[in-house]
């Protein structure tokens, strides 16, 4: 496993404790505002780990793609990702 893939990782354990927390947070009726606060720090870490993977790929699927000559394949679904990624 790469460290970009342990990084990743990391982010979604903590991802996925955040969102438990979160969910506990709906049922002890806290206050929305704080619980929007955390669903925005999730966002946040969920986005930071798909970049993690997006650069992992990019630095060894892609990379060896375009040196075997075949890699506009590999870069459209590099853009085809960031563009969901923008909107």
């Amino acid at each position: 496993m790469t460290d970009e893939r342990k990084k990743a990782l990391n982010l979604l354990k903590t991802s996925k404790g955040q969102i438990e927390g979160i969910i506990k947070m709906l049922e002890n009726d806290r206050y929305c505002v704080d619980i929007s606060k955390q669903i925005l720090a999730v966002q946040g870490l969920l986005k930071k780990s798909n970049l993690n993977i997006l650069d992992a790929h990019i630095k060894s699927c892609v990379k060896e793609a375009i040196l075997e000559g075949h890699g506009d394949e590999k870069i459209d679904e590099i853009i085809n990702v960031l563009d969901k990624y923008i909107k």
